[in-house]
This record gives structure tokens, sequence and C-alpha cells, in this order.
């Protein structure tokens, strides 16, 4: 948020409007020793705005002291006035007494809101110094920030459109629905996700709870599905481009998305209530930081908080941190007004408040916000509603009269009697003024009025809602010619512009609404094209903004087609043939429920309540007499007592130590019997004796719930923050410390994991056949079933021969549309990686066995409907996957010298996206395993993940003519790897930072003779070391030293 201050307005001498001719008359007016009389009035009706005005008495009178003509008024000795009701003297005298009556009815409401933005707790020295830096003429509005900022200044996706790209799926995005009400908040959304489908977008809904927009949902062409408490941890939300909650009610399910992996998933959060805005200063007021605190650190989790109008991020600008963003747009005034015109009627409104059919009632709005410090500001704009007083209220056409009503602050304070009193003393009829507060029936008000006068100075970011709740009454209004109103409406069609701060100028244009007494057919003319316009008004801007602002957000990962620009978006009404019935019927839900805004006090609290009432109980049942007192020291005498006398008698007394033997064996069984901070769980006892050990790989806490228990699984934490407790999950990086790195462990992700359960393998895995699965293939529903399990279990105790048996195919997630059975493997691969997979194998291929250039080095792949392994999830056995990461750990090397002796060292050209650019290298060794499998004769099993059925993939006669194997021969690998492994021995790096001696093992032949021949010359020095002593102790003797002395 931010403050402008702009001057007021200059007249066509240069003087401030309002104020033309006070300052070059201020020390005339000062000398003057008459000019009492507007003091005596003032001291008449004394101010209720708050406790604090009589300290800023002395500034104020400094405002009224001022005359507004050059010619001063005369008074009597007594200090009377005596006013002429007639020429110049009544029009400017009408002028401020209709400016002061409406500063006084608006007080309350400038201290309600000046309240909620200025009263909070810890800050208000600093939100006192922006309440006294806010100066005459200013105004406080919401400045873009941070991501507001970033977003406004996006560029969209001109650049990436301009490149070649192969996308078979549209952009994910999830959406979390806190309630299924159709109110106008569904009306919103359910408008913006059709337009943002048609635009690409695929949806997939999720719904807290069910209610009577689900059937309106479910028919949204998106998948939809309930979820609790329960099931806001199994939710792979790494599958979405973005997320997108609707209310506060989804908090809770947000807090799955404060978890890694899900902390870089782009969330969108519609903030559309106040509900937790009046909350805070109460629990500021009460010293409750912690909730503050709990909410602040839910609104900091989301990329964006979004708000549909400029007034609710200042109410909750206590929780800003930079993520606050303003997409205005919303029909709730629309849809209150015409809910509300179904169940009243004007005419009986009329009657309740007093006022006939034959009078002209003008209701004068004004700007939502008002401050201690502006009201005068706001009294001197409204100037110009003097002259309408002073020529309408004493005419009295066809028996009717002229009504004014002002609308502002609270109605329970007394001001309409302040406004009545000011009246009389104008002359006016008695009830032309009258007050009505924003606190009671605002749209009953709004109804009864026949125009409605916007009257503030201050220049609102946003339409002003009462302006469109008058129009959809169908009311003629008449504005100031402000800016953000002459964006959306047309003068003369759909209201009346008049300039602002010119009196003559709004006579003219509430002339233009009056004939003979009633409104015109003018005025009807534009009441009606008012209310046409009013019914979709900013619905266009609002879908073009959330279009926008997806684009300018969210990342679009290379196999993801880019959604249509915003300026294919016809849409520009709200849709309201869904929602017809329910405003027809006036069926719309007017319940108050309980929000989770309560809900997240009452738990927060409830500790502290809970303790001090049991503090209170304790006190009063346990509060010691000094009878206790003299008790509790004679019992503590007594114990020191008793304490001296048994370390006397144990001193006394002989002790046997005992022998050494017993001594050694008590020591070894504590050792034994010492507690180990990962036990084994019931899983790693019933791991023994089985054939195979599958190690789920994961990054993070987020991804638990995703996790298998038993003695098949086994986790492989790629964090050790994130690692299990209470498990005896696999530590990746004490295994290998190169994913100490946070760079490398992004750059090679799950690969990483079984790089370290390679390196000294013996250590940590003995069985014949071992696997590995990504924790997203539980999150994309194609882990293995209970059956499959047993499947895959009785298969490789039967088989025979190398295999390879995988459960996860490529494009398994459903993400092929169309004619994705026709892409080939290796078009996937360049789907998946920026469209540059086969040039970077290619290259790495060749440098890998440093082919010549005009020999062929991309592994040809059949082009058959076969699948193909994805998501890492995968069985082998041992010696065969260890014959893998050899193959691996050099076909990575050599990817990244192609990286780092590129001229741009940190371009990835594997990824398009920044998520994609950090995990350069995961998406093409995904997919090795395929190239290797296939190429090194492998047979290819895949297993159906629910059923168990067993299929051969690419049989192995069909593709020996095809087969590469001279260059997956184990021969040739081992020798590969022995000569790397000599020139790391030797400390000939081919470059700064090689990557291969940090994979794993280093070993080759000369490795192997140095350690015989270590371990040869320990063995000869400790049998020299035996030898001298026992020849030392032949020649000296032995005396066995005491025992526990």
């Amino acid at each position: 948020m931010g403050r402008s201050s702009s001057p007021p307005g200059l007249d066509g001498d240069g003087n401030e409007n309002g104020k033309n001719n006070a300052i070059n008359n201020n020390s005339d007016t000062n000398n003057s020793n008459n000019d009492q009389g507007f003091y005596s009035i003032r001291d008449r009706f004394p101010f209720k705005r708050n406790p604090g005005h009589s300290r800023d008495r002395i500034k104020q009178y400094s405002l009224l002291e001022r005359p507004l003509v050059r010619n001063r008024a005369r008074f009597n000795r007594k200090g009377l006035l005596h006013f002429p009701f007639r020429g110049i003297y009544l029009f400017y005298f009408l002028i401020f007494f209709s400016v002061f009556a409406f500063s006084v009815a608006s007080m309350v409401m400038q201290s309600s809101i000046t309240a909620m933005l200025f009263r909070q707790g810890g800050e208000r020295s600093w939100r006192r110094s922006i309440r006294e830096s806010l100066r005459f003429g200013s105004s406080l509005k919401f400045m873009p920030a941070g991501i507001s900022r970033l977003l406004a200044e996006g560029g969209g996706l001109d650049p990436m459109r301009s490149t070649d790209r192969i996308g078979f799926r549209g952009p994910r995005l999830a959406l979390i629905l806190g309630n299924m009400k159709k109110n106008s908040q569904s009306l919103m959304l359910v408008t913006v996700v059709k337009s943002l489908q048609r635009l690409g977008y695929v949806f997939k809904i999720y719904a807290l709870d069910s209610g009577e927009a689900r059937g309106m949902w479910e028919n949204l062409s998106a998948q939809f599905s309930f979820f609790g408490p329960e099931q806001f941890g199994h939710i792979d939300w790494s599958m979405f481009e973005g997320v997108i909650a609707d209310s506060l009610e989804a908090k809770e399910a947000i807090s799955s998305l404060m978890q890694e992996p899900f902390d870089t998933v782009p969330l969108i959060w519609i903030v559309q209530e106040d509900t937790l805005a009046k909350r805070l200063p109460v629990y500021e007021e009460k010293g409750l930081q912690h909730l503050v605190l709990n909410w602040k650190t839910a609104f900091t989790r989301a990329n964006v908080i979004l708000f549909p109008d400029f007034t609710l991020p200042m109410l909750y600008s206590m929780l800003d941190t930079g993520n606050f963003h303003v997409i205005p747009g919303s029909p709730v005034d629309v849809w209150g007004a015409e809910s509300y015109s179904k169940t009243h009627e004007k005419q009986q409104f009329r009657k309740d408040n007093g006022f006939s059919m034959d009078d002209m009632v003008v209701l004068v709005v004004g700007s939502s916000f008002f401050y201690d410090e502006l009201s005068w500001d706001y009294a001197v704009a409204l100037q110009t509603i003097g002259p309408l007083l002073q020529r309408y209220t004493r005419r009295n056409d066809a028996g009717g009269s002229f009504k004014f009503i002002f609308l502002s602050g609270n109605s329970t304070d007394g001001y309409n009697d302040a406004l009545q009193q000011v009246a009389s003393r104008l002359g006016l009829p008695q009830g032309s003024v009258r007050h009505y507060g924003l606190d009671g029936d605002t749209n009953g008000v709004i109804l009864m009025a026949d125009i409605v006068l916007y009257g503030s100075s201050q220049e609102e970011q946003g339409f002003p809602p009462l302006i469109i709740r008058a129009m959809t009454f169908g009311i003629p209004v008449i504005t100031p010619d402000f800016p953000i109103i002459k964006k959306y409406v047309v003068d003369g069609a759909h209201c009346v512009f008049f300039p602002k701060h010119d009196p003559d100028g709004l006579l003219r244009a509430f002339s233009l609404l009056i004939s003979n007494g009633r409104l015109s057919k003018f005025a009807e003319t534009v009441a009606s094209s008012g209310r046409l316009l009013a019914q979709n008004i900013l619905a266009s801007e609002c879908i073009t903004g959330y279009a926008s602002l997806l684009v300018n957000l969210l990342y679009f990962p290379s196999d993801v087609l880019l959604p249509g620009p915003v300026s294919e978006l016809q849409q520009a009404s709200w849709e309201w043939n869904l929602f017809r019935k329910e405003i027809e019927h006036s069926n719309f839900d007017t319940s108050v429920d309980s929000s989770v805004v309560y809900t997240v006090e009452e738990e927060l609290t409830k500790h502290i309540i809970d303790t001090s009432k049991n503090r209170t109980e304790l006190q009063d049942q346990d509060a010691l007499t000094g009878q206790d007192l003299d008790l509790v020291t004679e019992i503590e005498n007594f114990e020191d007592y008793e304490r001296l006398e048994m370390e006397e008698i144990n001193e006394r007394t002989e002790r046997h130590l005992g022998v050494w033997d017993e001594i050694y064996r008590n020591a070894r069984k504590s050792e034994k019997l010492r507690f180990e901070a990962n036990e084994r769980d019931e899983g790693e006892l019933e791991r023994t004796g089985q054939p195979v050990c599958i190690y789920e790989i994961y990054s993070g806490a987020g991804a638990w719930p995703f996790l298998h228990h038993g003695s098949l699984y086994r986790g492989l934490s790629l964090s050790r923050r994130a690692r299990r407790l209470t498990s005896d999950d696999v530590d990746a990086v004490g295994r290998l410390p190169l994913l100490n790195s946070t760079y490398y462990r992004d750059l090679l992700c799950e690969v990483g994991g079984m790089f370290s359960i390679a390196n000294r393998v013996d250590s940590i895995h003995k069985r014949p056949w071992i696997g590995f699965q990504s924790w997203q293939a539980a999150g994309r529903k194609v882990s293995l079933s209970t059956k499959a399990e047993k499947v895959l279990e009785e298969t490789i105790q039967r088989s025979k021969g190398d295999a390879i048996y995988f459960w996860a195919y490529l494009d398994a997630d459903g993400g092929g549309e169309g004619s994705s059975d026709a892409l080939t493997f290796w078009s996937m691969c360049d789907i998946l990686n920026a469209g540059h997979c086969r040039t970077a194998f290619e290259n790495a291929f060749r440098k890998m066995y440093n082919l010549p250039l005009d020999m062929e080095a991309l592994p040809p792949m059949p082009q058959d409907e076969g699948h193909w392994s994805s998501l890492h999830s995968w069985v082998m056995p041992t010696k065969s996957f260890l014959e893998f990461v050899m193959f691996s750990r050099m076909f990575v090397d050599s990817l990244d010298a192609l990286q780092s002796n590129s001229s741009e060292a940190n371009m990835c050209l594997l990824g398009s996206t920044y998520l994609e650019k950090k995990q350069c290298y995961c998406r093409v060794l995904e997919l090795l395993v395929n190239v290797w499998a296939y190429h090194g004769g492998r047979r290819m099993v895949y297993i159906e993940p629910h059923s168990g059925l067993l299929e051969d993939q690419h049989p192995v006669e069909q593709r020996k003519e095809f087969m590469w194997a001279r260059y997956f021969n184990f021969t040739l690998l081992k020798s590969m790897d022995e000569d790397l492994a000599e020139a790391a021995d030797d400390a000939d790096h081919p470059r700064k930072v090689w990557l291969w001696p940090l994979t794993g093992e280093v070993h080759w032949q000369g490795i192997y003779e140095r350690e015989r021949e270590e371990r040869y010359r320990l063995k000869m020095d400790k049998k020299r070391k035996t030898k001298e002593k026992l020849l030392e102790r032949m020649r000296n003797g032995y005396r066995q030293r005491p025992l526990g002395l």
C-alpha cells in the first residue's frame, strides 16, 4: 500500500476551490473581533465521533474560521447573526451548512474504518506515523508492490509463443472449493473457470463439502471429487501447474501445500470475505499474537492473495507480505440488489420511513473510506451540494417535495437529530434532510431513492460499489467525472457526469433529471440503460484479469500446450443463466455458517483458557500456609541428615570391586543395549530372507503419506531433514556426500538416490533383486496393488535370466491426447525436454564413447506400440542394477561435461521453465533405463499395477537387428569405468569440476593392489608389535596391575 497526495483543484484565479478568497483574506479574518458567530453555532452541536476531538479543536477551528467570500458578515453586540436570506449571502451560507451537516453525519464511519486500519497492537507507532503523514487533500490507496507489481509488469507468453513448441496436454489447474453454495462468489468463479477452459486450461475440482451447486460444478467438463481432512495429504499437487483456493475456508487444505515437495507449486488464494479482517484488531488488542502469526504463515505460503476490490487488501494489511493483488470485478453488488428487489417494494419502504410517493428523494453517498484527519477535506469537496439544498428543498411541486438523504457512518449516534437542527437553522423545511447509517438496511435506503448523487471528492481505485447497486435498482445516478467511472460508463447514456468541485455543473446535471418535480424521460432512459450495464459491469475485466494472472504467474512445462491468448476471450458477462432461478425465486442462502476463522480461533485459544482455569483452581486449592512451610523445612533438614549419615557409613565399609572379566562383560552388555536413533522396525525384520526390496525415493515430508510400509518397501530420503524419524529409511545424503549440494541433488533427482544405494551396496542391500519407485507413483495411482505385489514376488522367484519388470509406463498419468499413440520414444523425450532430448543424448553418447562426428551416435528405438518405463518404477537383479549404475554414471558425466563446456554454462537447454532448468537432467535420466535395457538385451516386462497381469514389451527376438549391443557390453563398460577410476586416482581430472568421481565408488586394479599392500603392511606391523610385547614380557616378567584402585 502506499499514499498518494493530490492537491485540491484550482479555480480560474489559480486558488484552491472552496478556499479561493479565504487565503487572501486570512489576516482580515484573524483581526476581526466579531467572527465568533461560527464558533457559537459549532458549540451548539457537540461532536461525539471520538473522545480525542477536543484536542483537535484548534486545528479544525482554523479551517472553519476562514470566510468563503471577500465581504465579511456583520454581527451585533450580542454576537447573534443577522442573516438576510437573500442574494449571495444565502447561497454561500447554505454551502457551508450543507457541508457541515454531512461532515457530522460521516464521522462515525470515519472512526470505525480508521480504527480498523490504524489501531493494530504492536504496530501502533508505525500506523500512527502513517496517520500523521496524511495531509489535507490526501488519499490512501493500494499501490502494486512485490508480486503485484511483477504481475502488472509481466510480459506474458509472447516470448514462448515465438519459439517452436510441441505439447500434448493442456495446463492443469486444481480448484479447491471451500463451500458449494449458489451465491455471488460461485457465480464469479464459474464464469472465470468456463472462460479459462476455453483458453485450454484443464481443471480438477476438489470440494471440501457438498452443496446445492454440486450439479453445476460437475457439468463443467472437469474432474470432480470430494476430499476431507484425511485426504489433504494424499493429493499429488505436483501434477498441477497451479492451485486456486476460492476462500478462507480452504485454509486447512492449503496446509498440505506448505511442505516439500509441494511448497513450490504456485498457489492463488482468493479472499472475498472480511470475516478475518474484523477479527485481526481483536487479536491484537487481546495479545493473541499466535493467531495473527498462524494466519500470516498461511498467507505467506500463497504466491498471490487475490482480492476482488481495493478495500480488502487495506483491511488485511497486517498480513501483507508482498503477495497481495487485486483483480476488480465481482457480481456481489448486482446479486445483492437483484435479490433484495425481489423481496422488497419501494412503496412500502418509503411508507415505513415516512416518505410519500410524491416526494423526490435524493440519496447522497460518498467514498468507501474516511479518515480521522481527512473529514474536512471531504467536507470541502461536498460544498457542491449547497446549491441543491438552497434551490430544491423549498420547492413543493404537485404536492411533493425534495428530500435529501445522507448515507454514511452509523445510525446510532444521533446524527440525524444534528442534521435536523442544522436544517432548521438554515430555514429548510422540516424533514427535508435525513441521515441513514451504513450499518442499517443499505439496500433499502438506496431502493427508496429517486436519484443517487455520488458526492465524494476522494477518487477511488475501483468502481464505487454503491453506484453499482443504485444502477441495478434502476435509479439514475449523478457522479463527478472521475476517470475510474468514465472508464466503464458513458455520460448521458448510463449516468450523468458533472465536473468535480463545480456547483454550477452539478445544478445543470441535476436539472436534466428533473421535469416538473418528477423524473424526466431522460432520467428514465439513463436509469434503464444503467441497469442493463450494471448487470455485467467489470465482468470482462475480471475474466481477463484472471487469464493474465495465470499467464504471468504459472510455469508451463515443455509437454504443456500453451493457453490461448487473452485477446481471444469474448466473454463480457457473468453466467447468470446458471443462477437465474435462485435470484427469481430468492433462493439465495442467507445463513451464516461457522467460519474457519472462528474454528481456528477456538482451537488455538482453548489451551490458553484451560491453562488459566487450571492455574486459578490450583491457586485456590493449594495455597500454602505458614504451617505448611514449616513442615517442608523440617522434611528437607531430615533428608539432608540421612544422606550425610549414609555417605559416612559407605566410606567405612569395604567393597568388593569384582574381577576384570565380569566388569568387561557388563560394559559390553551396556553397549549392546544402547538406544539407536533409528531402530529397525517390523518391516526391516520382515525383509530378512525376502528376494527383493523396493526403495521408494522421496524428497520431502509432504511425500510421506504416499510411501508404503511392509517387508517389500523401504524409504530412500534425498533430504536429511525430510527423513521419517520412526522408520529405517535410508539416508541418501549420508551414503553419497554429493547430494549435500542442493544444485546436484536437484540436477539428478531420483537417480541421485540410486547412486547412493549403489555406493558400497553390500553394506545396505544383500538381496538378489532390487527395485525403485518414485513417491509420485502412488500419487498418480500407478503404484502396485497388493495383488500385483504378490504376482511380482512369485514371478521373480521363478525368473531365470536378466529381466526388468516395470509398472508405470510413459504417459501413464493420462496426459496424452488425440494422436499421442503415434508418438515415438524419441519424440516423447523431445517433448519432455524442450525439444533437445535427441541432440543432448546423441552428443553425450558420442562423448562418452569418443565416437567420430561422422558416425551415428543416437541409439535407435522402435516405433511399436509397446510401453516404456517411467517414474523410476521397476525391479531388476542387483547385478544388473550395478551395471546400469555404471553406465548411468558415465552418461551423466558426459552430459554434465557438455553443459559445463558450453558457452552458456548456466543455461539448460533441456527445459523451458525455471523448475525444468533447475532439474535439468532429470527427465532424460528417467528414460535412460529404457535405452540401456533395450540395447543391453534385457527382457522388458510390464506389470499392470492393479490386476498384476504380465505383458512382455519389445521382445528380444524382434529387436536383435536394431540393438547396439557392443556399446552396452559389460566388459566394455567395466574397462571404461576402470579407465576413469585410474584417472581419478592419479588426480588427472579432465575439467575443473568432474562429476564422475563424486557419483559413486572409484575402483580399479591399481587401487585394489594398493589396498592389498596396505592390509599386508598393517598385518605385519601388528605381528611385529605382538612379538615385541612378548619379548618384553619374557625379559622383565609380567605383573598385572590391580583393578579398581
